[in-house]
């Protein structure tokens, strides 16, 4: 939604009269660009906003001189972040006119969907569920390594990634992946709130396998300015906070895979119980190799195929996430019951998909 904000704003002022490449060269240390339009019919501003955007410019983008609020959403769509408001100016006008439509036909910067990108995504939907479904029959009764080849088939033309914590049982699915496709990108959510040992293991084990494209993934900047300055939201507010860390930039990052390998097994929680090995998920294909191995099944493979292990393990750590949140397990303790100790939560919410996560 465009923010409104009354009176004059700091930040570099420039005309939308401006020449983009006088704009550019202007923006490169700027934080903040306020453009100020000087007649309510000249269009120029929108498309200067536009440009910065698709070019990479990432700062605050303000609006100010004559606009509408009848612009309100359009200034929203062209990249705009906020409207400088006159003395007097009525901002729930503004409000209610970004909000009067809730459809586009055109694509813009704004990274809403249009209306027939949506409808082709409710037909892409039918087509990976009927994928899935052909995928599971296919695949009944093989091993984690061949449910793995048949993902990485060329001919599906899937554009596939993999999700990993490098945590305790990491290690085997990630070398099923390399063993078939080690150029497979692997994306890791850099929390900025892991255990030390968990990021010197990640480096261990891309080298041991020979992983050629982990991605690290870390929070958006500015989210984390506004909704976590101090680096404690976990203390008051689990499920925010792993939203910030995790589900946020794990959308981001995967925003061009249609299809994510996981390490998830139906054994380590009840949310993962009916899991199977293809399923669809927002629109993405979820392909879980080892929905049907237990614990021992994870220990087996490690040891037949000499593979490192984390660090924490020995120490009685069965499942392994952000060091606030994480501890040691008892004898006869679930494998996570370590994660979100206490709290009614068992899942980070990557896993459960934009439906489950709001109910």
């Amino acid at each position: 939604m465009l923010q409104t904000l009354e009176g004059i704003q700091n930040g570099l002022r420039l005309s939308v009269t401006t020449p983009l490449e006088e704009v550019e060269a202007a923006v490169v240390t700027e934080d903040v660009l306020v453009l100020e339009f000087d007649a309510f019919r000249d269009g120029r501003g929108f498309s200067l906003a536009a440009v910065l955007r698709e070019r990479g410019y990432a700062g605050r983008l303000i609006a100010a001189g004559k606009v509408l609020p009848d612009q309100a959403r359009h200034l929203r769509r062209s990249g705009f972040d906020a409207v400088e408001l006159a003395l007097g100016a009525d901002a729930a006008a503004w409000a209610r006119m970004d909000q009067a439509f809730s459809g586009a036909y055109q694509p813009a910067v704004d990274p809403a969907p249009t209306i027939w990108r949506r409808r082709r995504a409710a037909s892409h939907d039918r087509d990976l569920e009927a994928l899935a479904d052909r995928l599971n029959r296919e695949t009944e009764g093989k091993s984690a390594p061949q449910i793995v080849k048949a993902a990485l088939d060329p001919a599906l033309g899937l554009r596939v990634g993999t999700i990993s914590s490098f945590g305790a049982e990491s290690a085997a699915l990630l070398h099923i992946v390399a063993d078939e496709r080690p150029e497979t990108p692997v994306v890791f959510l850099e929390t900025g709130q892991h255990f030390l040992q968990t990021l010197s293991y990640r480096t261990q084990l891309t080298k041991a396998l020979g992983l050629t494209d982990v991605r690290l993934v870390t929070p958006d900047a500015n989210e984390k300015a506004t909704l976590d300055a101090r680096d404690d939201l976990w203390r008051t507010d689990a499920d925010a906070c792993c939203d910030l860390r995790k589900v946020r930039p794990l959308a981001r990052a995967t925003a061009g895979f249609n299809a994510i390998i996981t390490g998830r097994k139906r054994y380590q929680a009840v949310t993962r119980a009916r899991l199977k090995p293809f399923e669809v998920l927002d629109g993405v294909l979820r392909i879980n190799p080892l929905a049907n191995w237990d614990a021992d099944d994870v220990e087996a493979w490690l040891a037949d195929n000499d593979l490192p292990r984390h660090p924490l393990v020995e120490q009685g750590y069965a499942s392994i996430g952000c060091w606030p949140c994480t501890r040691a397990v008892q004898t006869g303790e679930d494998a996570r019951a370590g994660r979100w100790s206490g709290m009614d939560k068992v899942e980070c919410g990557i896993h459960l998909g934009k439906r489950q996560a709001a109910a």
